[in-house]
This record gives C-alpha cells, sequence and structure tokens, in this order.
C-alpha cells in the first residue's frame, strides 16, 4: 500500500482566497475494504508554558502545579471534504472493496479569511455537545457515523479572537508554533484494521489588509544634544607634556628645554629639528548642538522583503566652529512575541538587524550654516537593503500574537573622525600634539509601534466592496414609527396629551413571536435540540458568515506565484510538531 497528496501547481505558499487542489494518490497491492476517504484542511496554533514556580496563582487557575505544562491548541482553519465515495451518491449498505492498482481522487479547498475557532456555533457542532461523539452524519461501524471530526467542544474552553488566519511559525521549539497541513484519511471497516493516515504541510502568509491612502503625515523619532565643552588648551598641552617621568623632570628642572623638547620633532636622520608653530586651539568654542530625527510615513508600515521608507534629518540648533560627522549607523527591527496558554503569559523579544554602516564620514553639520538648517542623510546607506525573509507580518490570533519596534542607533562624531589606519600609524601622535582627540556619543532613535504588512494585497474587488460597506448602511427593518420633531413653543400653552398606548399584538402574533423566541432559544451551542423521531441528523442552520467571508466566498482569485516574496518563517513545514503532544490525532 501507497499513499501520498500531489498538489497542482503547488506556490511556495499559499495565502487567503487561494484554491487549495491536488489529488491523493492511493496504490494497492491487493484487494480491500474501504468504508471512506476523507481529506482534510487544517491549520492549528498549539502553544506551552510551564508553570513557574514563583506563580502568584499557585497554579490554581491553570489546575496544574508548579513545573508541570499546560497546553493550548486552537484550530484555527478546519474544512472537511469527502472525495470517496461521493457524498452525492446514494448511502451504501457495506464498505467498498476496491481492485488492486493505482486510484486518485482529487480535492479542492479554498483558504479563507478569517479563524475557525473564534465561531462558538461552527464549533459547537463538530461533534462534543452539539455533535455525536465526534462523529458525522452517515452510516458507518456501530452507526456512529462515517466521519470522525474533531471534538469542537474543546474549543468551547478557551477564549478567541475573530482575526485573519495568522502566518506559519516555528520560531520557538518547546513553546510555539503555527503549522497549516492537509491530512487524508482513509477508513478501514473492522475492529482490528488501523485507518491509513497521511498529511502534507504547506507555508501559510495572509492578506495584508487594505493601506490607508497616502498623506504627507510623518511619524518621527527626535532627539536634540549637545557635546560636552572641551578642556582649555593649556590643560591640554600639560597633559602631552606630562606624559612621561622625564618629561616631568624637565618640566620642573628647566622651562626652556621642556618646550623645545615638547614642540620639537625628530628628522628622518635622527637629528633634533627645529620646533614647529602649533596651531591655534579654538579656545572658549561653543560645542556643537543639533537636532537628530528618524522620519517614518504614517501610520508606520514595513513590509516583508521591502526596505524601510525612512528619513534621516539633521537641524542645527546653535552655531559651531568645527563640523559633526556621521560615523555609524545602525538599525534594528524588534520583534515581540505574546505566547498564551490558559492564564500564563510569555513575551519573547527577537532582533533583526536590518542595516549596520560604520566607519562612515558624512557631514551633518556645517560651520557656515545659519542655525536651523537640516541636512538630509544619503538614503543610499539603506534604500537597497530589504527586511530579511524571516521577519513575518504582524499578527493577532487567540493564543499568539506578534507586534514590531524599530530602533535607529546613530554614531556622531566631533571633528573629523580619524580613520582607523592614520590612528594606528602612529599612536604617539594624539600624546603629544595639541589637535583635539574628536569626541563621539552614540544617539538611540525609537519607534514604539510598528506594523509590518506582507505585501500581498488584497483583490481590488474586496477592497472596493468593503469600502463600499463603510459608505452604505443597511435600512432598518424595524416597523416602529419614527417620532416626530418637537415643534417651537408659543405663547399659547397647549392641555398636556396623554402618552400613546403601544400597538396590542394580536393572538396569532403573539403566537408567532412566541414561536420565534423557543426557536432561537433552542439554538443554544451548549443545550442542543434533541431528535425528533425518525430524524438521523439535526436540523442545523450554518452561522451566517462575516461580510469579509462571504466577500471572499464570491471572489475567484487565480494564484500568483510570481508577484509573492520569499519567506521563511517555518524551518520544514513537513517536520514533526516541537510542541509534547503536538501529533495527536484529529
Amino acid at each position: 500500500m501507497s499513499l501520498r497528496i500531489a498538489l497542482d501547481d503547488a506556490p511556495e505558499f499559499y495565502t487567503n482566497l487561494d484554491i487549495i487542489q491536488g489529488r491523493i494518490v492511493l496504490g494497492l497491492t491487493r484487494h480491500e475494504q474501504i468504508g471512506a476517504i476523507i481529506v482534510k484542511l487544517e491549520g492549528e496554533s498549539r502553544t506551552a508554558l510551564a508553570v513557574p514556580a514563583n506563580d502568584p496563582n499557585g497554579g490554581q487557575t491553570t489546575n496544574a502545579s508548579s513545573g508541570n505544562v499546560v497546553h493550548e491548541n486552537h484550530k484555527i482553519l478546519y474544512k472537511v471534504e469527502q472525495v470517496f465515495p461521493d457524498k452525492n451518491a446514494p448511502p451504501l449498505i457495506g464498505p467498498i472493496i476496491l481492485a488492486p492498482g493505482q486510484h486518485q481522487y482529487p480535492f479542492r479547498f479554498k483558504v479563507p479569511f478569517n479563524n475557525a475557532c473564534g465561531d462558538p456555533n461552527a464549533m459547537a457542532r463538530l461533534g462534543g455537545l452539539a455533535g455525536q461523539g465526534g462523529f458525522a452524519s452517515g452510516p458507518g461501524i456501530f452507526g456512529l457515523g462515517g466521519i470522525r471530526v474533531m471534538d469542537g467542544s474543546k474549543q468551547l474552553m478557551y477564549s478567541h479572537v475573530t482575526k485573519t488566519l495568522p502566518p506559519s511559525f516555528t520560531g520557538f521549539p518547546r513553546q510555539a508554533e503555527i503549522r497549516y497541513y492537509i491530512k487524508v484519511t482513509i477508513q478501514r471497516p473492522g475492529l482490528f484494521k488501523e485507518n491509513w493516515r497521511y498529511n502534507v504541510g504547506f507555508k501559510f502568509l495572509p492578506i495584508e489588509p487594505p493601506r490607508p491612502p497616502k498623506t504627507n503625515q510623518e511619524a518621527y523619532a527626535r532627539r536634540p544634544f549637545t557635546f560636552r565643552p572641551r578642556s582649555p588648551a593649556s590643560q591640554l598641552s600639560q597633559q602631552g607634556k606630562r606624559s612621561s617621568f622625564f618629561g616631568a623632570w624637565r618640566s620642573s628642572s628647566n622651562p626652556n628645554l621642556n618646550e623645545s623638547y615638547a614642540t620639537s620633532s625628530v628628522g628622518a636622520d635622527g637629528k633634533l629639528q627645529a620646533p614647529s608653530p602649533q596651531p591655534p586651539t579654538p579656545t572658549g568654542s561653543m560645542p556643537p548642538s543639533i537636532e537628530m530625527s528618524a522620519r517614518l510615513p504614517h501610520p508606520s508600515i514595513l513590509t516583508c522583503n521591502k526596505p524601510i521608507d525612512l528619513r534621516l534629518i539633521a537641524k542645527k540648533l546653535a552655531p559651531a566652529a568645527e563640523e559633526v560627522y556621521l560615523t555609524s549607523l545602525q538599525i534594528d527591527l524588534i520583534g515581540n512575541t505574546v505566547v498564551r496558554c490558559q492564564d500564563l503569559v510569555n513575551t519573547e523579544v527577537t532582533k533583526w538587524v536590518v542595516v549596520s554602516r560604520h566607519g562612515l564620514s558624512i557631514p551633518v553639520s556645517n560651520p557656515s550654516d545659519p542655525v536651523g538648517t537640516e541636512i538630509i542623510v544619503p538614503e543610499v546607506l539603506w534604500r537597497d537593503v530589504p527586511l530579511p525573509n524571516t521577519v513575518m507580518p504582524s499578527f493577532i490570533t487567540c493564543n499568539l500574537s506578534r507586534d514590531y519596534q524599530l530602533e535607529v542607533q546613530l554614531g556622531l562624531t566631533w571633528g573629523k573622525p580619524v580613520g582607523p589606519q592614520a590612528a594606528s600609524s602612529n599612536p604617539f601622535k594624539n600624546k603629544t600634539s595639541q589637535v583635539p582627540i574628536p569626541q563621539t556619543l552614540h544617539l538611540p532613535l525609537h519607534f514604539s509601534t510598528i506594523e509590518v504588512y506582507s505585501g500581498l494585497a488584497p483583490p481590488p474587488q474586496l477592497v472596493e466592496a468593503m469600502r463600499h460597506q463603510g459608505r452604505v448602511r443597511p435600512a432598518s427593518t424595524s416597523t416602529r414609527p419614527s417620532a416626530p420633531r418637537p415643534a417651537r413653543q408659543t405663547t399659547q400653552q397647549q392641555p398636556p396629551r396623554p402618552p400613546a398606548i403601544p400597538p396590542r399584538p394580536t393572538p396569532q402574533q403573539a403566537a408567532a413571536l412566541q414561536a420565534a423566541a423557543a426557536a432561537a432559544a433552542a439554538s443554544d451551542p451548549l443545550y442542543p435540540p434533541q431528535l425528533a423521531p425518525g430524524q438521523t441528523e439535526p436540523a442545523y442552520d450554518d452561522a451566517p458568515p462575516s461580510y469579509d467571508e462571504a466577500m471572499a466566498e464570491a471572489l475567484t482569485v487565480a494564484p500568483v506565484v510570481g508577484d509573492r516574496p520569499a519567506y521563511s518563517g517555518v524551518t520544514n513545514e513537513n517536520g514533526p510538531s516541537t510542541i509534547p503532544g503536538g501529533n495527536e490525532k484529529s
């Protein structure tokens, strides 16, 4: 026996509204009895955290003692399709015997927009409370149904949010992961025959939400600073004269000898040359004072595998006689991953170094410029550097969330920076000369809230429909008459009128209202209705889809492979789960 899943034209990753289609290829070497072949499209968000020893709750809410590991598993995507026998065919009394050879069964799924676990009505219908022991309708062994589905009642115990499906993620082993896969189950009737199972994983990257229109507004992080005033020139010269024990002895015994020694130099022939005049030191000069600001378009949105749309601006705040240079630049993207597991919360911080430039010498303040002059740092330093392909878009799901921050670290120098070769060629030059050592400081600029989008634009039809929904509101179906506008009071007093008596419903209308209330109360997933005599399947109605889901079902978008960026959020989509107990059957 051989079993595999062959996907048709599989891209590097799938996204919302994609059509996932392929074939189940079953190879048999002998006759086999097959009850049904079920294909499932599943997505799971798993978390596992250990109860800390200093837990203030004492493990009461998690119902676990210190050191134990608690788990939380959300079925964010769950779709089931029966490919054999045909669901439209009449029901058969017994299993079907397949002949030896190769058999193929096509399947087709459409990836939705939002997660499935956020719908309590849909989860309650999947076995457990509202289903029949985790089995769907249809003939099967012991009369329990032909298709085994997951127990959706477990999802009702967790708190959920209804959001766009999150991206694939396996960044924290044994703590958190988000996986998507296609699973096939071949049911074999019999007490001692195990069902055949096979699954194949795939990467998923969601469609980004509609971007706001571009404006001239900018978000900025700025910080003014001033260099420390330099020491007087006399102190610098005395520090150079007293650099050795013999220099201090000459200074006390013979000042003239010390002056000639301090200002003289040794020539190439080894003889002492005449003293050279020293350059004047700018005594009493005002230290430079500038303001560095980093600016991003507002709202601050970055795109996966795209460069950062950043501007660096230096503004002169005070007159100065010397230049200020930018010597280093580093741009870090900081990701905060919040892992939730029941009542336990853990935050993991990940940092990506997007740009790192050192040994620069870019002037950002000119002595001849007036106060208030702004100088823009050349964007060539970061314009061609995209975000790493391991950066996933920002997302929020039931037990995991990811948000980002941006930090720009600048190195600034007062005075011409000394290159590494010049500094290493003569290490004693700065000790004897009166040229001041350049003063360097490091300035961080921080953006606390950054959104990262996937770069997969939504279909124009969906964007237009969502905008139309925001402009057009559905008409109210209420039959209550609108209250008239009160008239302007006049000088003549009108006698007070008694309040209007609301219309009384007729006996037929009252009976209809009571029947509607009883039907609404019977739809509670915690108290499902009982089956009537002779009824084999409960008459449940599907919950109304959200607006996004309804529009997604109405749209047909062909997958575009060439326009999709590289994404490596999952190391191995077909690898085993890193969460303890993550390979359970469902």
